[in-house]
C-alpha cells in the first residue's frame, strides 16, 4: 500500500469544494426564499452569533432546535425577513422574552438604527443574551427580568414562541408608544385569538407569510393614535 495514504495530511479531512460556508448557507437560504442577501460583514456576524448559540447550547437548553440548519432556516431566516419588514420609523424596540435572541438579534444587526431591549427572565438565557450582545458588537440592552417589569414604552414590541402568548400580548400592548407597533411571528391558526388579546386598540395593517412554511406568519398591528395606551 502506498505510505502517503497513512500520511496526517491523508487523514485529515479535505475541504471539498461542495462544503459550504455559514455564510454562503445562509445566503443561499436567503435567496431561495425570495430575500436579498447579507452582505459578507453582516453574514461574518452571523456565522460568529451560530458558533456561540450552538456552544451555549449544547451545556443549556437555549433553543429547542439545535442543529445548524435549522437554526439558518428556523432562526436566522425568519428573524432577517421580520428585521426588513419592520416599519422605517420604529426606533427602539422590545423582544419580549427573549429566549436565544430571536428576532431581537438579528433585528439588531440587519437594523443598526433601532435601539434594542432584549427582556428575558431566565438567568442562563439572559447569560448568553449578554454575551451574544457583547461578542457580536450591537448596543443591544439585556434585561434580565420579566418585560412586564419595565416602565419604558418603545416604539415596537416583538413576540415570538413566548409562553402564554396571549397573555404575553396584553402585557406587551402596555409597553407601546402611541402610534408604536406590535409584530406578532406566530401562525394563522394561533393569530385570531391574539388579535382578540391584544384588544380594540390595534389596527392589523399587515401580515406577511414567513419564509419556508406554509403557516407561519408575521403580523404587524399599529395603535391607533385616539386609543389609551
Amino acid at each position: 500500500m502506498n505510505a502517503i495514504m497513512n500520511t496526517p495530511e491523508a487523514k485529515a479531512p479535505r475541504m471539498s469544494e461542495t462544503l459550504q460556508t455559514v455564510s454562503l448557507r445562509l445566503n443561499a437560504r436567503l435567496t431561495a426564499t425570495g430575500l436579498d442577501i447579507v452582505d459578507s460583514g453582516l453574514a461574518t456576524r452571523f456565522e460568529a452569533y451560530l458558533s456561540l448559540l450552538l456552544r451555549w447550547n449544547a451545556r443549556f437548553n437555549l433553543t429547542g432546535i439545535r442543529d445548524e440548519d435549522g437554526i439558518l432556516s428556523r432562526h436566522f431566516v425568519e428573524s432577517i425577513a421580520c428585521a426588513r419588514a419592520l416599519p422605517a420609523e420604529i426606533a427602539t424596540l422590545l423582544d419580549f422574552g427573549s429566549g436565544a435572541g430571536f428576532p431581537g438579534i438579528p433585528i439588531a444587526l440587519c437594523r443598526p438604527e433601532i435601539a434594542v431591549t432584549l427582556a428575558e427572565s431566565q438567568g442562563k438565557k439572559a447569560a448568553f443574551l449578554q454575551e451574544a450582545a457583547r461578542t457580536l458588537g450591537i448596543s443591544a440592552t439585556v434585561h434580565s427580568s420579566r418585560a412586564e417589569t419595565l416602565r419604558t414604552q418603545f416604539d415596537c414590541v416583538t413576540l415570538r414562541a413566548v409562553d402564554r402568548m396571549p397573555r404575553a400580548v396584553r402585557a406587551a400592548s402596555r409597553l407601546i408608544a402611541p402610534a408604536g407597533w406590535l409584530a406578532l411571528m406566530t401562525t394563522g391558526t394561533e393569530l385570531p385569538a391574539l388579535q382578540v388579546a391584544a384588544g380594540p386598540a390595534w389596527s392589523w395593517t399587515k401580515v406577511f407569510p414567513l419564509p419556508g412554511s406554509a403557516e407561519r406568519l408575521l403580523a404587524l398591528a399599529e395603535r391607533k393614535i385616539s386609543s389609551p395606551a
